[in-house]
């Protein structure tokens, strides 16, 4: 017998999970996801980046923290804190799994399931490069934008489960809008990247015993953040010209509702950025900059997927509203 087939005889002792449930699980997904982006950047900005200066084991001969003379107590707490984290996120991760498949949902929803525990994986690996290449900028960088595509994912993965399995998929836009949704997202590729690259070259290095060691991205820290806010700012521009379209073409409410959604979020995010930098980049509010862009992702994503809709075919519909 294949170990597939062994996989879904123990799936089947479980409980069937309604589709409520699932959704549930997946919104725990969405949360777990952006939360340890938001509590890495806590690590970063209270310089707990090495407070477990080894990995997978915190010290060496110990998963947990351990008197250190070198190590601060509060932050190998942070540090330590975070990667505990990372269990909530495997363990919404597994539980989406077990769920979808003991639902029997369509490939689609499988497959964006399965990617939650494969790319939490690979996440962990890049975690582990960050620690014991010293947080070099470019591995911190690449940790947060790989948390960013793991949050856009497990959105999908919640729309996808909202979903009749049986159905056809159809635009819910015209087509033109649809790429300037498109378009929208990868523009905020391109927020994110930069915002990154502010990171690397700021003030918040994640450790500040090493500030003076750990090469930081040498350019010019203003230079890179005009050029983060002259994005952001095409960024909002094209989800506002959107909403135009899309009052113009009579959207659904669903979509205009998500749509507004966005537009505040990134409008509070310009705003928070713009506090930032003329405040001296306060140690909070970067956080709370993280908890935006990984609302933003979010926001984004459930627009784009907003722009298909798959209506249930006339046999699920009928057993879903039975003639009385």
């Amino acid at each position: 017998m294949s170990v597939g087939r062994v996989f879904l005889r123990l799936v089947d002792l479980l409980p069937l999970p309604s589709q409520r449930a699932q959704r549930i699980i997946a919104f725990l997904v969405i949360l777990t996801q952006g939360g340890i982006a938001v509590t890495g950047a806590i690590v970063r900005v209270t310089a707990s980046g090495l407070g477990c200066p080894t990995w997978p084991q915190c010290f060496p001969g110990s998963f947990t923290p351990v008197p250190h003379a070198e190590v601060a107590v509060v932050h190998q707490a942070v540090e330590f804190g975070n990667r505990m984290v990372t269990f909530l996120v495997v363990l919404t991760a597994i539980a989406a799994v077990l769920a979808v498949t003991r639902a029997r949902r369509r490939r689609e929803v499988l497959i964006y399931a399965w990617l939650m525990p494969a790319s939490t994986v690979v996440q962990a690996i890049i975690g582990g490069i960050t620690v014991l290449t010293g947080l070099l900028w470019w591995t911190v960088a690449i940790h947060l934008l790989a948390s960013m595509s793991m949050v856009w994912l497990a959105v999908l993965l919640y729309v996808k489960i909202g979903q009749p399995d049986d159905g056809v998929s159809a635009p819910a836009a015209p087509k033109p809008l649809r790429l300037l949704t498109a378009l929208s997202g990868v523009v905020l590729a391109a927020v994110l990247v930069t915002g990154t690259l502010v990171t690397g070259a700021g003030p918040h290095a994640g450790d500040k015993s090493l500030d003076r060691v750990v090469p930081r991205l040498q350019v010019e820290v203003t230079t890179l953040v005009h050029m983060h806010s002259s994005l952001l700012v095409a960024y909002l521009s094209l989800v506002v010209a959107l909403g135009f379209a899309l009052t113009a073409v009579r959207a659904d409410r669903p979509i205009m509702v998500r749509l507004t959604v966005l537009i505040v979020l990134v409008a509070a995010q310009g705003t928070v950025g713009a506090v930032q930098f003329f405040t001296g980049v306060p140690a909070a509010l970067v956080a709370v900059h993280v908890a935006g862009a990984a609302a933003c992702t979010a926001a984004t994503a459930a627009l784009w997927a907003s722009m298909r809709e798959r209506t249930a075919s006339s046999a699920e519909f009928l057993a879903a509203h039975p003639v009385s």
